[in-house]
C-alpha cells in the first residue's frame, strides 16, 4: 500500500518567473513526445522498477492529498487472458458500432483492431 506523503506547504519551493517559463516550456515538449504505443516488448520489467513506477504514479495530487491509488500489478496468464478476452469484447463493440466514424477515420492509419493479443504477451499488467 502505498503511504500518502505530507509535506507542509512551507517546503514548497518557488522559482522566479523567468525561471518558471523555462521549466514550463520545457515540461510542455516533454509531454508532446508522447505517443500512444502501438508495438510492446514481451521482455521481462525488473520488480523493482515497476515498484518504484508506482510509488511515482502515487503521488499524483488528491482531494486533501489522500492519494486514494489502487494498483494491481498482474502477471498470472489466466487473469491476462481473461482481461484481454473482455477487453476484446468491448473493443469490437467500439469498432462495430460505438465509436464515431470520425474516430475510427482517425484510427484508421494505425491499424488498429479489436485484437488486444499484447495483454497476454506484456510480462505483467497494471491496472
Amino acid at each position: 500500500m502505498l503511504e500518502p506523503i505530507w509535506e507542509p506547504l512551507s517546503s514548497y519551493r518557488g522559482y522566479p518567473p523567468e525561471q518558471m517559463t523555462v521549466r514550463a516550456k520545457s515540461f510542455h515538449a516533454e509531454l508532446r513526445r508522447r505517443r500512444t504505443v502501438r508495438d510492446f516488448d514481451s521482455r521481462p520489467v525488473p520488480r523493482e522498477v515497476i515498484e518504484q513506477c508506482l510509488q511515482a504514479a502515487g503521488t499524483a495530487p488528491s482531494g486533501a492529498n489522500q492519494q486514494p491509488w489502487h494498483f494491481a500489478v498482474i502477471s498470472d496468464p489466466a487473469l491476462k487472458r481473461q482481461i484481454r478476452e473482455a477487453a476484446e469484447e468491448e473493443e469490437r463493440a467500439f469498432y462495430n458500432g460505438r465509436a464515431p466514424e470520425e474516430w475510427l477515420r482517425a484510427l484508421a492509419p494505425l491499424g488498429t483492431d479489436p485484437n488486444k493479443p499484447f495483454l497476454e504477451e506484456a510480462p505483467l499488467l497494471i491496472a
